[in-house]
């Protein structure tokens, strides 16, 4: 029998350094981020069940927009990592431009959406038989997604500049812009929220606000920082003095984004139609799947940072061509991933029974809550596997395959899955989120096999510009 050849999934120290140097200040950046963003659930779950629900509702119905605009700027972003990893500060310019292009665009049709259609939306998520928690839900839903709706211009400012100093192998900076826009939303939803210093109390408006002006100050610290050192970073230079962008590139560039922007909003729409089926139990199922998601976040920054790393490494490597050690280092990158997630499905399990302890909220809520929870940190390490074979696969520009494997597999199985179990079943709240979470392996299995298939592996920058 041969025995297991470590560093062939490990690696070596000065790669695993190399992955640390990036991954660690993503994973730090969006570990504050997302401690933060509990702590806003908490201060809001201070107010009561149905502010909770209503911030909840509205969070989810902006996660569309939000990871459509996400798709965007990684669309694009395939294109700036593989330039960096060519040397070509001309292409990076382009692709900068064209994310303030693309994210323009999802903002205006996001914002009119939610502006025209907002009562809609939320309506879809209230299913209770009190009438009154239905009422006061919609009230603070309403009242949130007032001030909530606009948070979405800074923050794809904020991410066109974030995301090509990551492509280019610069973390560390915007994770000190993002520690910095933490500090400030922290404080200011306390003072917001519960009216300090003689302001008044605005309860779930305070608390948007308070992340408009976190996301403001994010912003500004990493653009002032960008464009004041453009003897690093060339592309800099005239990057802002007009939009113009190279049709033949605009072309390539457009026609990889799209799939992402496709597979991104089909994902998110998928996770909205999910929790939507979710609550179809009741204003306890829609509140314990809350409490879950809000810690689940802080245990899966690490997998999401070694997926931003994937996608930085092995679009550098594809892009200076080399293709081999392309293969051979996205290896040992999964095996991070999911060892790493590992030990956070462990801590996730620890805390599960005591983190709803903290919600002003109902004990069957919390048990809810807590058995979910469990669910989740179990499934933990497949869902990191998932994640890296998604970045694989984007890395290499393949969009079309990528859409197949995320967005399609949650529009064809996750959807119709939850739909059937909620409307044709008389199945409790656990089982079906036991289901729907395990369904997950299915995907997983897929995705070894294409990134085993090599179906990434491109140089898609050859020539460009």
């Amino acid at each position: 029998m041969k025995r297991l050849n470590a560093k062939k999934y490990l690696g070596s120290r000065a790669f695993l350094k190399k992955f640390l140097v990036i991954a660690m200040p993503i994973a730090i950046q969006n570990g504050i981020t997302n401690f933060v963003n509990m702590l806003d659930n908490l201060m809001v779950g201070q107010l009561g069940t149905h502010q909770m629900n209503g911030v909840s509702i509205v969070n989810q119905i902006n996660l569309i927009p939000y990871i459509a605009l996400f798709g965007a700027m990684a669309g694009a972003g395939i294109f700036t990592a593989q330039f960096y990893g060519s040397g070509d500060s001309e292409g990076i310019k382009y692709t900068f431009r064209f994310k303030i292009c693309i994210g323009a665009l999802v903002v205006a049709v996001s914002v009119a959406i939610a502006t025209l259609f907002g009562r809609e939306l939320i309506t879809q998520f209230l299913h209770s038989e009190s009438r009154k928690d239905v009422e006061l839900t919609m009230k603070y839903g309403l009242e949130y997604l007032s001030v909530a709706v606009w948070c979405i211009i800074p923050f794809s400012l904020c991410q066109v500049y974030v995301s090509t100093l990551r492509e280019v192998g610069q973390t560390v900076v915007p994770m000190k812009a993002g520690l910095v826009a933490v500090v400030v939303n922290v404080v200011m939803n306390w003072v917001l929220i519960f009216g300090k210093f003689g302001l008044p109390a605005m309860g779930v408006k305070g608390a948007a606000l308070a992340t408009i002006l976190a996301r403001v100050t994010e912003l500004a610290i990493v653009a002032v920082w960008l464009h004041t050192h453009s003897e690093r970073y060339a592309f800099v230079k005239g990057i802002l003095g007009s939009l113009y962008i190279p049709s033949k590139l605009f072309g390539r560039v457009t026609v990889k984004c799209v799939p992402l922007i496709i597979n991104e909003t089909s994902w998110a729409f998928g996770m909205t139609f999910l929790n939507q089926s979710y609550s179809t139990r009741g204003l306890d199922a829609m509140a314990a799947v809350n409490i879950c998601s809000t810690l689940s976040n802080v245990f899966c920054v690490f997998f999401i940072a070694a997926g931003d790393a994937i996608a930085i490494i092995i679009g550098q490597l594809l892009g200076a061509g080399k293709k081999e050690e392309a293969r051979s280092s996205d290896r040992v990158l999964c095996t991070y991933s999911v060892l790493g997630s590992v030990v956070m499905g462990i801590l996730m399990m620890i805390c599960a029974p005591f983190f709803p302890l903290f919600y002003n909220t109902d004990g069957s809520v919390r048990h809810l809550a807590t058995v979910m929870l469990i669910v989740s940190a179990f499934m933990l390490p497949v869902i990191a596997f998932t994640n890296a074979a998604y970045f694989t696969l984007r890395s290499g520009g393949n969009t079309f395959i990528t859409f197949v494997f995320d967005g399609l597999y949650m529009i064809c199985v996750v959807v119709p899955l939850s739909f059937f179990l909620t409307r044709f079943t008389g199945l409790p709240i656990i089982p079906i989120y036991m289901i729907c979470q395990i369904s997950e392996v299915v995907k997983a299995m897929v995705g070894f096999v294409m990134v085993r298939k090599g179906v990434w592996v491109n140089n898609i920058v050859e020539n460009m510009t």
